[in-house]
């Protein structure tokens, strides 16, 4: 027996970071039934994978906005009699459309029901849904790390932590699908994984690398971690920063090999992030967290949406004055009310129904506006020229020199392996942009 496991490609072309859910599902069909024959396939990084795949069951793993590419793959695989099981964050949140498409869909964790999905598959009697449990972490597999292989070649692993979130935020899905209880793993497994790793940085992928409430708990990790000889980067919410034992955690995030912070900014003006309901999440001093991060020798960059029905023309500019006041670099996305969230339900009636889950990745406007001048092609337009004056080789080039010099070399050299990618990605999203606005246009009216 064989399996591919597959994640489709994404909108805008290659990233230098693996997929995890490719190596990481691997190891746990390896310790279901190591005689298991394993594929793994990242369509970014190798478009014509396809062509030549044998298997006789597949796992296609897929997110919004990945899901009609991920649709499209399965019609192919299933023409040619192979199989097919949908999970990850889109097929739990939309079990029912994903169906439509594939044989199977894992609703939720996988851990628990992916050995009898392999089981079923191989006894001829495969069930259409599997509901996996919110379980214990305390025995999760090290990811097959190095085992994707063909096409370009990925050169950021990513290791996780926790899972679950206790803030509410409207516009995500992570509580839901993670659940709102925050559950570590055993921080000898962390260090087991990063031990794991092939490349000398990696990636932590929590949704947050440090809690309000639960600094002690990250010290001990980074304190842990402090001799793997490699540097890092992840997310961080800005609540725990200013808090007493900030300066400590943030020394010990230091000299664990942290050199950039990826922190949620969420919206640039604070109506929006009472809209998002991100206030708790990002503290009571967001700028003078982000100083104080950066005073530690710790790059940021900030992520933030805009284009909310609560935002104005002139958000989109002030996210440039932020990056030039605060020293960092700026990514940009319009607001997207994925499936399952409760900024979807609150934006329902104002939704642009006949555009497609291809249309959820950031670059397009996806409803309507209250204000007139705020009309979907005034802000798009406004969300390109924002992000590739931000993403401009003079201001990345110029970041590098505002990049904390404890961080030299590698912290300067990671800001150009980040950002290079997503401004080439930004031109490719303008360049189709530009190319579908009159047909995107035509489906607004039509909706």
């Amino acid at each position: 027996m064989k399996i591919a496991i597959i994640f489709p490609p994404l909108p805008f072309g290659w990233t230098p970071v693996a997929p995890p859910s490719l190596e990481y599902l691997a190891a746990l069909t390896r310790r279901a039934d190591p005689d298991i024959e394993i594929e793994l396939i990242s369509m970014s990084a190798d478009p014509d994978a396809l062509e030549k795949l044998e298997c006789d069951l597949a796992a296609i793993s897929i997110l919004t906005p990945t899901a009609v590419p991920g649709y499209r793959i399965a019609e192919k695989l299933r023409a040619r009699g192979i199989k097919v099981v949908f999970g990850n964050m889109h097929a739990s949140a939309m079990p029912e459309e994903a169906k439509q498409y594939g044989d199977a869909v894992v609703i939720g964790e996988a851990e628990a029901v992916w050995p009898q999905v392999l089981r079923d598959y191989r006894n001829g009697n495969l069930q259409p849904f599997y509901r996996g449990e919110q379980i214990s972490l305390d025995d999760l597999p090290t990811p097959l790390y190095g085992m994707l292989k063909g096409g370009r070649k990925h050169q950021f692993r990513i290791v996780n932590t926790s899972r679950g979130c206790p803030f509410n935020c409207t516009f995500c899905s992570v509580t839901k699908f993670w659940g709102s209880k925050i559950r570590f793993r055993p921080i000898e497994h962390v260090v087991r994984d990063v031990a794991a790793i092939p490349e000398k940085m990696y990636i932590n992928g929590d949704e947050n690398i440090w809690w309000t409430g639960k600094a002690e708990r990250a010290i001990d990790l980074f304190s842990a971690l402090k001799g793997s000889g490699k540097k890092w980067m992840g997310f961080g919410s800005l609540g725990p920063v200013l808090s007493p034992v900030g300066p400590r955690m943030l020394k010990a995030a230091r000299e664990s090999g942290l050199l950039s912070l990826w922190v949620g900014w969420e919206s640039i003006s604070d109506e929006g992030l009472r809209e998002f309901a991100a206030t708790g999440k990002i503290g009571a001093d967001r700028e003078r967290a982000v100083k104080t991060v950066r005073d530690h020798g710790i790059d940021v960059s900030l992520f933030y949406m805009v284009g909310s029905r609560h935002d104005a023309l002139d958000d989109f500019r002030r996210s440039i004055e932020v990056a030039d006041r605060l020293g960092v670099s700026m990514h940009p996305s319009l607001v997207v009310p994925y499936p399952g969230t409760k900024l979807r339900e609150q934006y329902e009636p104002y939704l642009y129904k006949d555009l497609g889950w291809e249309y959820y990745n950031g670059a397009y406007a996806l409803f309507a506006h209250p204000d007139p001048a705020m009309t979907p092609e005034v802000r798009e337009e406004l969300f390109f020229e924002t992000s590739l004056e931000l993403l401009s080789l003079g201001r990345v080039l110029r970041h590098m020199t505002k990049v904390p010099r404890q961080g030299f070399p590698h912290a300067h050299i990671l800001s150009l392996m980040s950002q290079i990618p997503v401004r080439q990605g930004m031109k490719i999203a303008y360049e189709k942009w530009k190319a579908e606005r009159k047909t995107i246009a035509e489906r607004r009216r039509i909706a």
